[in-house]
């Protein structure tokens, strides 16, 4: 009989999870180690690393951290091999690191369009063009691209970032293609909004004691009525990284609260 929630088991598992101080990153990774898997992610500076290790040794979790820029295959490479040398060969790679501008597209540099697509699109690329070879030679990898509701719905000064979790979406699909045949399954998770230090303001009563406009938005928008947790996205986190998910590729699922399938309240 087949033990279902061995399954879910991480254990012995190496999992690379970027840009995971903080943030959702740190919640995913968080919910990985609960599963069994070790920990590595990095961040710009030392100081963000640092920062991060402190966080997690709060959580009870011994994780590697390394400084590393997602958008300088060079250093990614240097990275994934030293994560080898010191941890292990990466089972499960989240590609989680990203950056937003809003921006209206008619008032957009396009630096800054360059600058999202970059962090957004071309370091998952180059983030997981490090991990595959040794996925390759193990006969088994996972990776999961944090693609963002944006990868479905346009809206107002989001342009560069819809661009890029589109693309994401593609590249997700296209590596399941590419490298299915070798075990390697590549699955995207959609977050809908989550609810985080950056988003806090955009959650505050008002003066007058109402709900911020968005977030009357977001709650009108959304079948749940809440904001989602952090945590919320630690479970199908673990599904993509396991062997639950070992027939699932290509796929993204979005967490959203129901958003993607419902066209809102009526006036």
């Amino acid at each position: 009989m087949n033990n279902y929630a061995q399954n879910f088991d991480l254990t012995g598992k190496v999992a690379l999870v970027t840009g995971a101080s903080y943030g959702i990153g740190f919640s995913i990774a968080k919910a990985l180690s609960a599963a069994g898997a070790t920990i590595c992610f990095n961040d710009l500076k030392q100081e963000f690393v640092d920062k991060g290790l402190a966080n997690y040794e709060a959580e009870g979790i011994k994780a590697h951290g390394y400084v590393c820029n997602v958008c300088d295959e060079e250093g990614v490479q240097a990275m994934v091999k030293k994560i080898e040398e010191e941890v292990g060969v990466i089972d499960i790679l989240v590609n989680n690191a990203g950056i937003i501008k809003r921006i209206p597209m008619h008032e957009m540099a396009a630096a800054d369009f360059r600058m999202v697509i970059d962090v957004d699109l071309n370091a998952p690329f180059i983030c997981s063009k490090a991990v595959i070879p040794s996925m390759i030679k193990k006969g088994h990898g996972k990776i999961i691209n944090i693609c963002s509701m944006m990868s479905e719905f346009g809206r107002e000064t989001v342009s560069a970032y819809a661009a890029a979790k589109g693309g994401l979406k593609m590249l997700t699909r296209n590596i399941a293609s590419e490298y299915g045949k070798y075990n390697i399954q590549c699955n995207g998770i959609g977050p809908g909004y989550i609810a985080t230090p950056q988003t806090a303001p955009l959650r505050e009563i008002q003066p007058d004691g109402e709900r911020h406009p968005f977030d009357k938005f977001i709650i009108g928008r959304t079948p749940a009525e809440r904001w989602g947790e952090a945590d919320d996205l630690g479970g199908p986190a673990v599904f993509l990284s396991s062997d639950a998910s070992n027939f699932v590729n290509g796929h993204i699922l979005y967490v959203d609260g129901g958003i993607a399938a419902y066209i809102g309240k009526q006036p």
